[in-house]
């Protein structure tokens, strides 16, 4: 169907009055309002079903005052900004009653991050997307009603643009851009991450990402204190944490874990009023911790797992079912080879016999196939990457640390130097041997048909939350990766479709998820509002915790090629 005008479309909705729900198939086509164009991508076919994709597209003429970005980040800035003031503005839509999802409006925005979206997409004119349900009483269509709903929408949207709080887009897009402007200078100043004055890190629960009412402003400790001149902010003063190995500790409920949650999240940047706008962290930072039961594929291990009994080789290592202290091997190799300079870990979620041996258990057990991470963070830094680890209970780091932030009712405090005095005047005992292996990381690549998801002669993918994914005959579970948005997960099963056609059993795993993540424009990948962005980092890590996954052993590219 060619373009037809808005009132045309509410006249077929009123004709469409008692008809069969699938006659609403006749709307597909574009429908010019007033200033802007309305696009049926998918009509659903029944009321139950996921509701209908519709896209609204505005001319370059009308755009102007969004022009207000400097650099790639602000632009995602504006499509951030724009979804969230669609997904406010549309609350205001009469209330339809009806069956299945009849009258609802989905706009594809879950968190306080500023992620490149499918939802929309800011060129030589914009288009936004987002879905609605379509009116029915059981499989009939409420044609009046759609029309009553329709003419609000298009009363929304053609004062959208007009409409617009200038001075709240001019904010959210200077926020990212100075966000983008200090990540980028990180490695330069010898930092990890940066966490402003300020900040407000605590949550309002452990499923909110609201910030906590009352809760106190992050204070830098004086010796850490660092500050960057950002262009349009000025100069914003904060805590930044050293490369190396840094300890976060203190004692239980004093805020160890909230700040490390805050690192974590500091790798996107944040809407203006999150709190955590200012806690900024390496682009390049992962997460790993234990997942007790997870695949592994075809790791070499041998770094941190070796000389297993009834000579069992950890060289090329596969398991269904991993232990915990296997497991974290595991993702601490997989988190290098895919590029990761920055791991963090937490203590709680970490095994214990892969973070350290003490020296009881040395003298006890002389036969010990794990090499603990205590053993090997000189070799991190020798690869130029940093730990930040969350420890209570585990002393022995003392000797090694770079860095010790001690929380103290959510207070920081540098307590290096006191930290460096405990350990001269308490030695553990423990003896740091040469490890047998060297901590270096064998690229896999993955063999063609690793990621076919059919079941059958259908294609199976599909999102579920944000901790699994069904991909064809399995559910991958997601739960370790530090996912934000249902919406990462939906584009995580587009992705595994790209890199079904990129693997050929050559190319490292690596190289295949850099290379896959690099959609020019999420809009055009697939018809859908529900993708949001996910850095190489996220979408190896899911790789590796496909069961279907097969590997071969490559080598490492040789320096300078």
């Amino acid at each position: 169907m060619g373009r037809q005008g808005y009132r045309d479309l509410l006249d077929l909705l009123k004709a469409l009055e008692g008809r069969p729900y699938p006659f609403y198939r006749d709307l597909e086509g574009v429908w010019q309002g007033e200033g802007f164009a309305l696009r049926f991508v998918h009509v659903q076919g029944d009321p139950f079903a996921a509701p209908s994709v519709l896209e609204v597209l505005y001319p370059e003429p009308a755009l102007g005052s969004l022009r207000v970005y400097a650099r790639p980040e602000g632009r995602v800035a504006v499509e951030d900004f724009l979804l969230r003031s669609l997904k406010a503005r549309l609350r205001a839509l009469p209330q339809v009653g009806g069956s299945g999802h009849s009258g609802r409006v989905f706009v594809e925005v879950e968190s306080p991050k500023v992620l490149k979206r499918a939802g929309a997409h800011l060129g030589r004119g914009l288009a936004l997307r987002f879905r609605l349900g379509l009116p029915a009483a059981g499989r009939r269509i409420l044609g009046k009603e759609a029309a009553r709903l329709f003419w609000a929408l298009g009363e929304h949207l053609r004062g959208f643009l007009p409409d617009l709080d200038g001075r709240a887009l001019l904010a959210h897009v200077h926020q990212a851009e100075d966000f983008a402007f200090i990540q980028e200078r990180l490695p330069a100043r010898g930092l990890v991450a940066f966490v402003g004055e300020g900040a407000i890190l605590p949550r309002e629960s452990g499923v909110s990402q609201r910030p906590l009412k009352g809760a106190l402003p992050f204070e830098s400790p004086p010796s850490l204190r660092v500050a960057f001149r950002v262009p349009h902010a000025g100069e914003v003063w904060g805590m930044g944490l050293p490369r190396g190995l840094t300890l976060i500790t203190g004692g239980g409920f004093h805020g160890k874990t909230t700040l490390l949650e805050a690192l974590v999240h500091g790798v996107h940047p944040h809407v203006p009023g999150d709190g955590r706008e200012w806690v900024v962290t390496e682009a390049l930072s992962q997460r790993v911790q234990s997942e007790d039961g997870r695949s592994v594929r075809g790791v070499d291990l041998r770094p941190f797992v070796h000389d297993l009994p009834l000579g069992q080789d950890t060289a090329f290592f596969s398991t269904e079912d991993a232990s915990g202290s296997t497991s974290l091997a595991a993702a601490l190799l997989e988190a290098l080879e895919l590029g990761a300079r920055v791991l963090l870990l937490d203590e709680d979620t970490s095994a214990t016999n892969l973070l350290v041996r003490d020296a009881r258990m040395q003298a006890l057990v002389r036969r010990e196939t794990l090499t603990p991470i205590l053993d090997r963070v000189q070799d991190f830094k020798a690869l130029g990457v940093s730990l930040v680890l969350v420890v209570g209970g585990v002393g022995d780091y003392l000797d090694l640390a770079d860095t010790v932030v001690l929380m103290e009712a959510y207070r920081p405090q540098e307590a290096t130097a006191e930290a460096r005095a405990i350990a001269r005047a308490h030695p553990t005992g423990r003896a740091y041997g040469e490890p047998r292996y060297p901590l270096q990381v064998r690229p896999r690549a993955p063999l063609p048909g690793s990621f076919d998801p059919r079941k059958g002669r259908r294609a199976r993918v599909k999102g579920r939350g944000l901790r699994e994914l069904l991909y064809g005959e399995e559910v991958v579970d997601l739960s370790a990766l530090d996912l934000f948005e249902n919406a990462q997960v939906r584009l995580l099963g587009a992705l595994f479709r790209r890199l079904e056609a990129l693997a050929d059993g050559k190319t490292p795993l690596g190289v295949l998820a850099a290379r896959a993540v690099q959609v020019e424009d999420l809009f055009a990948l697939e018809e859908v509002p529900e993708l949001a962005f996910v850095r190489p980092l996220e979408l190896g890590a899911a790789a590796n915790r496909l069961r279907a996954l097969a590997v071969r052993q490559v080598e490492p590219p040789h320096q300078g090629s």
